[in-house]
Formats: structure tokens, C-alpha cells, sequence
């Protein structure tokens, strides 16, 4: 949640911090501001999204500055308005500070400091943060670097941080612990943020934080980097950027959410690419080969994720069980670790986040780690935390993802979930040599497949016109395809705002076919699958009640499309991969809805795109 952006060298600063927040709006919109080093401190910071922001700072015209921080915000604690934007002062007005997270102690901490004097205006944790570094600076004389040290080791709870102060305009003091946080190595310029967009047209040169980490980045002393803790010097990483500006721009597309529809054959090939030796009928995998005793050998698979992830999760509940015959639990990240689990170290773990960063997902592989379990990490972002934490993994390959609703990185993860799965049960001996071999051909052609999908477009928009306004959804599937069944719902739910739930067709019966009427569109994933006649009969029993069926079907399959009032085809593929194909349209349903309500499709009410937050 919530976005940084800082900046010290010889350019204007506010150029650069207005671009870098709109690049970061995705981690948050409800506020924004920015605090510009220029001789004084000027702080500007705006109820609503970041063009807010750019109309009042036309109007101030602050002074050039050369250092500057940002702060694009998903609130926490303290609804979305001006006064509760970043970035906030200290009591004196002599530190400005940015920052990503939750204090969760600093209900305490504020009572001790307003024993001492100190008055919070605004609604947040992070004033209370800013005052207690400080007061700490106060009370023993300390540097700037020093009391944001001891303050970092006084709070309990996640955080990215960027402080600046008044009478030092040549460094910023950041530190991380729970939060991205990324250092741009410029030419005597330094750039900061929460992930690399907003500098990577200036650099390519990148320094991550590792969690725990301190850096004070200066005009004159470059990066000088510490533990929080023991204040043990750490030597920066420097890390070049594989990250195409085109790959965080929009293309030509109206949002990025549809761009990123329309990228998931290309994504999916890239994910595939060098892993997938068709010719040489072998899957190569270096972090399932390297722990190949682990994955053969587990008691039973763990997989934790939150959210779309959890999705990409059941149904890699379902590839595991079937072809590698292991047995599977898929826990919600943010559920398992108060629930007291049971984990050994006969289990194997597998986490899956887009970002790397979900708080939950890191909290419960913690928990994982400690009962000794064998971690195995599945995301698309280079470096992120759950990248260094786990034994091993793999990256999905799908690049940036700016659209708050998931799309191609469900894809991408599916695609490396199929490919464990294959490799697993060729390893464990548990999928005979031509049923192997038909699959991996199979998955070769997906892209293709999933080309084809994208022209479902056409039929769906007189489908979106006819049920843009209604107010509850059903999604129904079967197998592989119950999953995709709530993935579709989430997507409605996200950017339309439309209630939806999705659920096993079989279980209609038990309660939710009380709310089908004549105004209630039902979305039955219906493609030919073992489970093809039973969803007829699914249907049969909606139709009876006057329910509105919109069927996704193999294309070609008639029986479906003659009981359906409308229909969506996808290319046949085998039911493993099913899953890669019918989402697709369930995608460009919801979009085209959201579009046609009005909604804001990239950037949804309430919601950002990485929950580094619990």
C-alpha cells in the first residue's frame, strides 16, 4: 500500500516526483503530496489523486529544489483528506516524513509523547513516527540518521520510510522493514521509491533494500547503508534493471488493465520461454531440480496466497493432486498463522504473490520457515521479499502489472504452476511418458490458444450493454474451472462494483439458486470437460428458474450455446489448461462492464495494487 518517491541530485526535483507518483498511483490513491527541499520546506499535499496535487502546485509555483519525497496514499489509519495526507511534519516543523505501512504501537507511543509536549494534528501513525524521531534528535543531540535508527527500533509493525529536515538539504534518511524500498544510482543524482518505475528512464542501476535496512542517501557520501538494529554497515547490491519503459506505459490502450488483457499470450510465452523443452521433452527448472529430493519427498504440498494468488492456488491444488498425486492444502496467507497450523518439516510450502510483498503471505512463510518447512516462492517481481526468503522459486515472468485488478499475472502464475506440477509428476512417476508429452506439446501452443480468446471481445460487448446495471452476479464452474469461477467474480466485484460470488456449480442446489430470478445473470463456465454433462444439467436447473445464463463454451459445442442466452467460445484445450483460456473472458466481461458503468477501471475505489500491509 501507498507509493514513495524521493529524489536528491542536480535536476528540478518536482518534475521528477509528480511522474514517479503517477507511476506509483497504483500502490494507492486516496492522497497525495510532495515536500520540496529549496532552502526552506515546502510541503503540498491533496484529498484525491495525484492531478490534485499537480492543479495546487501550479497555483503555489514553489522555488526550484534539487531534493524532494512524494507520497501517494492508501490510508490506514485515518480517512482519506487533506490533513491526513503524506507527507507530515514534526511538531517544529524541522522533519518531513513519508511512509508505507502500519506502527501498531503508536497508540503508546503517541501518549508518551504527548507527556513530553508533542501534539498530533492529523489522524495517522506516521506523525507519530516523525515526533518520535524528533524527540529522540532533542533529547540526546543526535543526527538525523542516528534518532531515525533508534526510533526504527522502538516501533512495532511494517514500514518504508523517507525522512528529509529543514537544515540539511543534502540527504534523505529511508529505511524498510516489511516495505519495498529502492534506491536509482544515477549520475551524482539519486532516486527512491517503492518499486523501480518512476526512475528507470534515468537509471538503470538499482540498490533494493533488504528488510532491516537503513540508507542515508547524500549528495556527498553517495549510499552509506545500516542495519536497524545493530547498525552494522551493510554493502549496497547494486542490481541492473531488466524494465522496458513501454512496459509501464499504456500503448496506445485506453487503461492498463486491458493492455495487460491483451499481454497475457506474451507474457504466458515469456514464462514458458527456456523452461519448456518440447523437443527435448523435459520441463528445466533449476529451483525444483536443485530441491528435487524436497518437492518428491514432501508429506504434502502447503500453498499460501491471498486474493487473486489464492485462485492461481486451488486450481494448482487441483494439477498437483491430479497429476502428481501429493496431497495439497491451500490456506489464505492471511488466516494461516493465527490459526495455530500444523507444519513439519516433512511439509513443502509454495508462496504465490504478484509482488513478493504481501504482508500476509510473508507473516505466514515466516511461520513456515520456523517449523522448518521446505519454501518455495512464486512472484513476479526481482528481489522482492518473499524472493530472498524463500529456499527457492520461480519468477513468472509477466512484467509490470499497473492495473489494480489482477490479469496477466494470474496467468503467468498458472503457467509456472502447470510447469511444477508436470516436472513434480515426471519426478515422482506418477503421469505416464505420452500423457506427459501431449500436455507439454499442448502448453507449447497455449499463447496461440490464448490469442484466439482475446477475439471473444466482440461478443462480449453486447453481453456487457445487456447487464451493466445489474446488481448481483453468479459465477459457476466445475473442476479446474470452479476456481476460475471465483476469479471472475472477484474481477466484477473489483472494478465494477457489481456484487458477485462464485461457487461449484454442484453447489447451487444448497442455497444460492434461491436468488435466481429473471433478473439474475448467471456465468457458467461450460467447456467440454468430464464434468460437461452435469453442468448441462446445472444450466437446465437455472433456465427453469427464468435465470439468465451467460456460458463460457469450447468453441463449437452447440447443446451449451442452444440453452445459453449468450455465449462466449474459447479454443478446445485439455482440461489442465482449461483454466488459462476461460478466465480471458471473464476479464474482458468485467472490464467492458466496469468501462460502461463509468468506473475507475486502473485504479478501483478502496483498493491498491500491493497489500504490504496487514
Amino acid at each position: 500500500m501507498c507509493g514513495i518517491v524521493g529524489y536528491i541530485g542536480n535536476r528540478d526535483a518536482y518534475p521528477i516526483l509528480i511522474k514517479g507518483l503517477q507511476r506509483l498511483e497504483y500502490r494507492g490513491y486516496d492522497s497525495t503530496g510532495v515536500a520540496l527541499q529549496n532552502g526552506a520546506l515546502t510541503i503540498v499535499k491533496r484529498l484525491g489523486k495525484v492531478r490534485a496535487l499537480e492543479e495546487a502546485l501550479a497555483a503555489q509555483k514553489p522555488a526550484t529544489a534539487t531534493l524532494g519525497i512524494g507520497h501517494t496514499r492508501w490510508a490506514t489509519h485515518g480517512r482519506p483528506s487533506d490533513l491526513n495526507a503524506h507527507p507530515h511534519s514534526s511538531n517544529s516543523g524541522e522533519l518531513v516524513i513519508v511512509h508505507n505501512g502500519i506502527i501498531e504501537n503508536y497508540e503508546s507511543l503517541k501518549r508518551a509523547l504527548e507527556q513530553k509536549g508533542f501534539v498530533c494534528k492529523s489522524q495517522t501513525d506516521t506523525e507519530v513516527l516523525v515526533n518520535l524521531i524528533e524527540h529522540l534528535q532533542q533529547r540526546d543531540g543526535l543526527s538525523l540518521k542516528e534518532a531515525a535508527r533508534l526510533a526504527f527500533n522502538e516501533v512495532v509493525g511494517a514500514y518504508a520510510v523517507a525522512v528529509i529536515e529543514r537544515n540539511n538539504p543534502d540527504e534523505i534518511v529511508i529505511a524498510r522493514r516489511g516495505s519495498p524500498l529502492v534506491i536509482g544510482l544515477g549520475a551524482d543524482e539519486y532516486f527512491i521509491a517503492s518499486d523501480a518505475s518512476p526512475f528507470i528512464e534515468y537509471t538503470q542501476q538499482a540498490v533494493y533494500l533488504a528488510d532491516g535496512d537503513l540508507a542515508v542517501v547524500s549528495r556527498q557520501n553517495a549510499v552509506e547503508m545500516r542495519r536497524i538494529q545493530s547498525n552494522h554497515i551493510v554493502s549496497p547490491s547494486v542490481q541492473a534493471l531488466k524494465l522496458d519503459l513501454a512496459h509501464i506505459e499504456k500503448g496506445g490502450y485506453p487503461h492498463f488493465m486491458l493492455k495487460e488483457i491483451h499481454e497475457q499470450p506474451r507474457s504466458v510465452c515469456d514464462t514458458l520461454r527456456g523452461r519448456l523443452r518440447i523437443d527435448e521433452g523435459i520441463i528445466k527448472m533449476a529451483g525444483v531440480w536443485d530441491h528435487r529430493e524436497k518437492f518428491e519427498n514432501a508429506d504434502r504440498l502447503l500453498i499460501l496466497a491471498c486474493g487473486t494468488s489464492w485462485h492461481a492456488g486451488l486450481i494448482a491444488e487441483y494439477l498437483f493432486e491430479d497429476l502428481a498425486r501429493i496431497p495439497v492444502e491451500v490456506e489464505y496467507a492471511s488466516e494461516f498463522r493465527y490459526r495455530n497450523p500444523i507444519v513439519t518439516d516433512g511439509d513443502a510450502i509454495i508462496a504465490i504473490s504478484q509482488s513478493g510483498e504481501t504482508a500476509d503471505t510473508l507473516a505466514a512463510l515466516e511461520l513456515a520457515k520456523e517449523r522448518g518447512a521446505f519454501t518455495f516462492g512464486i512472484c513476479n517481481v526481482v528481489g522482492s521479499s518473499i524472493a530472498r526468503m524463500t529456499d527457492a522459486g520461480a519468477y513468472t515472468h509477466a512484467g509490470p502489472e499497473i492495473g489494480v485488478a489482477s490479469t496477466k499475472a494470474f496467468t503467468a502464475q498458472l503457467a509456472v504452476l502447470v510447469l511444477l506440477a508436470l516436472k513434480m509428476a515426471k519426478h515422482r512417476g506418477t503421469i505416464d511418458q505420452s500423457r506427459y508429452r501431449a500436455l507439454c506439446t499442448e502448453l507449447g501452443t497455449l499463447s496461440e490458444k490464448m490469442r484466439q480468446a482475446l477475439h471473444a471481445a466482440a461478443q462480449i460487448k453486447p453481453i456487457s450493454q445487456r447487464y451493466k446495471d445489474a446488481k448481483n452476479c453468479l459465477y459457476l464452474g466445475r473442476g479446474y474451472n470452479f476456481p476460475v469461477a471465483l476469479e471472475g467474480a472477484l474481477k466484477l466485484k473489483e472494478i465494477s462494483y457489481i456484487h458477485a460470488e462464485g461457487y461449484p456449480a454442484a453447489e447451487m442446489k444448497h442455497g444460492p439458486i434461491a436468488l435466481i430470478d429473471e433478473d439474475m445473470p448467471v456465468v457458467v463456465i461450460a467447456t467440454q470437460t468430464r464434468h460437461h454433462d452435469k453442468i448441462l444439467s446445472n444450466i437446465q436447473e437455472i433456465k427453469a428458474r427464468k435465470g439468465q445464463i451467460i456460458a463460457v463454451v469450447t468453441a463449437g459445442d452447440r447443446a451449451v450455446e442452444q440453452l445459453a442466452d449468450y455465449s462466449i467460445a474459447v479454443p478446445a484445450v485439455s482440461e489442465e489448461l482449461a483454466p488459462l483460456l476461460t478466465v480471458i473472458p471473464l476479464q474482458l466481461l468485467s472490464y467492458q462492464i466496469a468501462v460502461l458503468r463509468g468506473a475507475d477501471v486502473d485504479q478501483p475505489r478502496n483498493l491498491a495494487k500491493s497489500v504490504t500491509v496487514e
